[in-house]
């Protein structure tokens, strides 16, 4: 059962001091004062009130589950408690159901549900936001036991004056709208529950509900579900940016020594990803000079698989998950491709297309973007890869977003000033409207050697979500402008789990999705 109205009810007079409010574990001892505020709280329901050997067999099977607030000594608010294996049960049980009828044997210490069998507040004590209390030490509870959700019952008392005019899923989408007030669902709602469902005849008697209650659950969104302690997923994850100088190579071979020793220095950290900039293998187009601009990126081409080859190689003897910056690839069909890829410490890896190509990379080189948007698994989460221009479209890590993704990598190559912070605008604008991190890393100095390009600007950076756990410039960490460096910096993916259920602003959470949608069209549908 759940009695919790608070609102518009007036607090005890204290004239003299400020009432002293003690939250602690129920003991035997309070069962008294226990009895008293709830035949006052269910005055409603015929002054119903737990037996005290019902209130012993609780303390005895779950302590911790039993909760209590005292005013001035007196205790006057309470929440008690089961865990259960939810899967026996379902969404259709009654609360004589769920409790056993009345004897709690339905208590399962291995449960994955925390239960909240009863919440109720002495009417003369309601005002003090002492459920609330109540609601954030359960949930305390439930993280702290590691447990799925809590789940419960909750009456519907305002239901009665609505039931001529309003069937029970329509009085909770007002309440929900705040068009009506209920004392007991609007305050759960107000407390991050949702109602995954409409009960009858959950609780017999409940004439101000109608016997209807809600079923409502509030999620643990750090839960984990018991895993090897070999290979768990990380929290905090460590991500190094290679701020990659441009400079003539005598071979192919030079440039994968240079490759080596940013992949080992910055492994020497124990970072779980690499970055690498776009198209910072271009020193080798100097071979190709003067064949012109087309026929130079495609003889670049030719070094990708063998370079991609070396990166997996590298991932797998220095123990990081690489993103190999970006590089020229021929289709089998002959299309020119502008091609990332995650190279994966277990061995694997797996490629991402430049969806949108520049004019310039069109004009000069004849490059066509690719099509697929997919994240990707490793073992620090899920990811996603946009080259440069792809981070100027908030489409596709909008679209990521919605497939999960924690962290967004972004090798970039520009020339000017104005291009780079482009780039870097979209990309912050990307970390706050998809509530995730965000890494760029680009190629800093000049390729007087190579046509188109000639010259480089880069700042790489770690940027983040604006919202108080986050840095308040929303910027994890950045480097020194135009300088060969590498960036390391740890972000906390567990932060981003939090942000998404309780941030200042929930932009994913609070689309308009019954006006607006984004879809990703299927390749047979585009045919």
């Amino acid at each position: 059962m759940s009695s919790t109205q608070h609102e518009g009810s007036s607090i005890p007079a204290n004239h003299d001091q400020q009432p002293v409010i003690e939250l602690r574990n129920l003991r035997i001892e309070d069962y008294l004062e226990l009895k008293d505020a709830m035949q006052e709280a269910y005055a409603d329901l015929g002054r119903v009130y737990w037996k005290e050997s019902a209130i012993a067999s609780l303390l005895e099977i779950f302590p911790e589950g039993q909760l209590c607030i005292l005013v001035n000594g007196r205790v006057v608010a309470s929440a008690l408690s089961l865990i259960v294996d939810y899967k026996r049960y379902g969404d259709s049980h009654t609360y004589e159901q769920i409790t056993g009828h009345y004897t709690f044997h339905t208590h399962d210490p291995k449960g994955d549900v925390l239960y909240g069998i009863e919440v109720f507040v002495h009417p003369e004590f309601r005002g003090m936001r002492l459920a609330r209390r109540l609601y954030d030490a359960r949930k305390e509870l439930c993280e702290h036991l590691n447990l799925r959700s809590i789940m419960a019952g909750g009456r519907i008392p305002n239901y009665s004056q609505y039931a001529e005019a309003l069937k029970p899923r329509e009085y909770i989408e007002q309440v929900r709208l705040k068009a009506i007030y209920d004392p007991t669902l609007t305050f759960q709602l107000s407390n991050d529950f949702h109602v995954r469902k409409v009960l009858k005849g959950y609780l017999p008697g409940d004439t101000s509900s109608r016997e209807y209650a809600t079923l409502l659950e509030w999620n643990n969104i750090y839960y984990q579900e018991e895993t090897s302690l070999i290979n768990a997923p990380k929290s905090v994850v460590r991500i190094g940016l290679v701020q990659w100088q441009m400079r003539l190579f005598k071979d192919f071979d030079a440039l994968v020594e240079q490759v080596e020793y940013f992949v080992d220095a910055v492994s020497d950290y124990h970072s779980d990803f690499i970055l690498f900039p776009e198209l910072f293998n271009a020193p080798l187009m100097a071979a190709f000079n003067h064949l012109g601009e087309a026929k130079a990126i495609r003889g670049l081409a030719e070094f990708s698989a063998p370079l991609r080859e070396k990166f997996s190689e590298f991932a797998v003897n220095y123990n990081v998950n690489i993103i190999t910056g970006s590089m020229p690839q021929l289709t089998p069909d002959g299309q020119l491709r502008n091609v990332a890829y995650l190279c994966r410490r277990d061995g694997t890896w797996e490629g991402y297309e430049k969806v949108h190509v520049t004019p310039s990379e069109v004009s000069s080189w004849g490059m066509s973007g690719g099509d697929r948007i997919r994240v990707m698994d490793t073992d620090c989460g899920k990811i996603g890869i946009l080259i440069c221009y792809d981070v100027e479209f908030p489409e596709l890590a909008r679209l990521y977003a919605d497939q999960g993704m924690d962290i967004l990598f972004v090798p970039f190559l520009t020339d000017t000033q104005n291009g780079y912070y482009r780039v870097r605008r979209c990309a912050q604008a990307r970390a706050i409207e998809n509530e995730c991190y965000v890494a760029i890393a680009g190629c800093v100095g000049n390729l007087p050697k190579v046509n188109n390009m000639d010259i480089q600007y880069a700042q790489s950076a770690i940027f983040t979500p604006s919202d108080f756990p986050f840095p308040t410039n929303a910027i994890k960490a950045e480097a020194t402008p135009n300088t060969e460096m590498t960036l390391i910096a740890d972000v906390d993916v567990s932060l981003l789990r939090e942000l998404h259920e309780f941030g200042s602003v929930r932009t994913l959470k609070d689309r308009r999705q019954d006006l607006y949608q984004l879809r990703l069209i299927p390749r047979q549908e585009k045919s």
